[in-house]
């Protein structure tokens, strides 16, 4: 769960009143986009994404313009703009205008959990606005506090000092990045940052936040007293993420994104790590990358498998339910959910060949198996258990094989069987 961008990020330092560049979203009008032009000398067009996606001056996915001319062809040539991210393709829905703020210092900040420390960390440096993996080490500065007290004045102040930044940008800066603490710690997130916040002249310096980046703690239900609306978190415009996007709470995670539309093999996951070796080995075949753990109740459990049956299992050769050995989640309960929502599914759509792949551990995993393989039975559908003591590369590899066999006539012999 990440926000990229000013457009909801101005909304967020608002609630430590700290200061930000002036934010317009896609509704501007053209009388409007002058009056700013006309205010700040020049405005900067910048496309908006869901979710998180970085790179975008690299790509040229911005527009800086100081007349209305320009701006407009900026506008059509951003407003849907595509950007490729590996092997991600994500594409824009609409636009912001963005003041600018003429400064001669560009800071970068950010707070982040930090595993080297086992402590939140700031990182800073008055050389910002650039990737900072380009920086010496010595032009940038970590600075590991106890979360008990928080970020302080005095880390801000010894860090700047240790890095020999210009005297007249750190007193504006002591009294206003502590701000930032507040936001990162009472709204669940797990990273923050700013870059550039840009020393804005005046009678004094002021830093003026002109980018943004964040990211929740799914588990962690502070960030939902932002009251942030669902659809930002979404990765795709797909109907399928939108629908189990609908579904966040603090029960249990329903993380998704769209792997390959045409494939072949469906995976509700539980757990991050499950998630990364099963995304990585199943590659093409996978038609969702997922995470559902984080022991969900019955209810949200059936309705997630309802919303994934329907949007992909008419396509599908293999049904993948994979986690690793859970220490709190209930098996019982979420293999009663699925193997329900399973059922519910042949009784709407009617029956179709599929192999079913089953791999778990953890709290009443026996009975939770009973109740699927009964349910299997009663469908008439093939099917492989695997416990805890399996490996979990081997059962991925398993269940290629299985939808080899069903791409090669498997899925016809399994018709012959169904009386289909």
């Amino acid at each position: 769960m990440q926000i990229t961008g000013m457009l909801w990020g101005r909304k967020l330092l608002d609630l430590v009143e700290f200061p930000h560049s002036e934010v317009r979203g896609p509704e501007l009008s053209v009388d409007e986009i002058k009056d700013m032009i006309k205010r700040h000398g020049q405005v900067f067009i910048k496309p908006v994404f869901k979710g998180g996606v970085g790179k975008k001056g690299k790509a040229g996915l911005l527009g800086r313009v100081n007349n209305i001319t320009d701006a407009l062809k900026e506008k059509e040539r951003l407003y849907f703009a595509e950007h490729k991210v590996g092997d991600s393709i994500n594409k824009s829905d609409g636009v912001t205008y963005e003041g600018g703020v003429p400064a001669d210092y560009e800071v970068y900040f950010s707070i982040a959990d930090n595993t080297k420390y086992r402590a939140p960390t700031m990182t800073i440096t008055h050389h910002g606005g650039v990737d900072i993996e380009e920086l010496d080490k010595d032009k940038i500065i970590e600075v590991p506090f106890d979360p008990l007290t928080g970020l302080k004045a005095f880390h801000v102040s010894n860090a700047l000092m240790s890095l020999g930044a210009p005297s007249e940008i750190i007193s504006p800066l002591v009294q206003n990045l502590p701000k930032l603490w507040d936001l990162f710690n009472n709204y669940g997130m797990t990273m923050l940052e700013l870059n550039p916040i840009r020393m804005m002249k005046g009678k004094r310096l002021t830093p003026v936040a002109c980018d943004f980046k964040c990211a929740f703690d799914i588990d962690d239900p502070a960030w939902k007293r932002l009251n942030l609306p669902s659809h930002i978190f979404a990765s795709d415009y797909s109907e399928f993420e939108q629908e189990i996007n609908q579904l966040r709470t603090y029960q249990g995670q329903s993380d998704v994104f769209v792997i390959n539309e045409n494939g072949d093999v469906t995976a509700p996951t539980f757990g991050g790590g499950a998630n990364a070796m099963v995304t990585e080995l199943l590659g093409e075949s996978a038609t969702i990358s997922s995470d559902f753990g984080g022991n969900p109740p019955y209810e949200k459990m059936n309705e997630i498998s309802r919303i994934t049956f329907n949007h992909w299992l008419g396509q599908s050769n293999v049904l993948f339910v994979i986690g690793g050995k859970a220490n709190n989640t209930d098996i019982y309960e979420t293999f009663r959910a699925i193997a329900d929502a399973l059922r519910t599914y042949f009784q709407e759509h009617g029956p179709k060949p599929l192999f079913v792949v089953v791999g778990r551990g953890g709290p009443n995993v026996i009975r939770g198996m009973s109740y699927f393989r009964d349910t299997l039975d009663q469908l008439g559908l093939p099917y492989r258990f695997f416990g805890f003591d399996s490996a979990m590369s081997e059962v991925v590899n398993y269940t290629m094989k299985v939808n080899n066999w069903m791409k090669n006539g498997g899925a016809e012999v399994i018709k012959g069987k169904m009386n289909i």
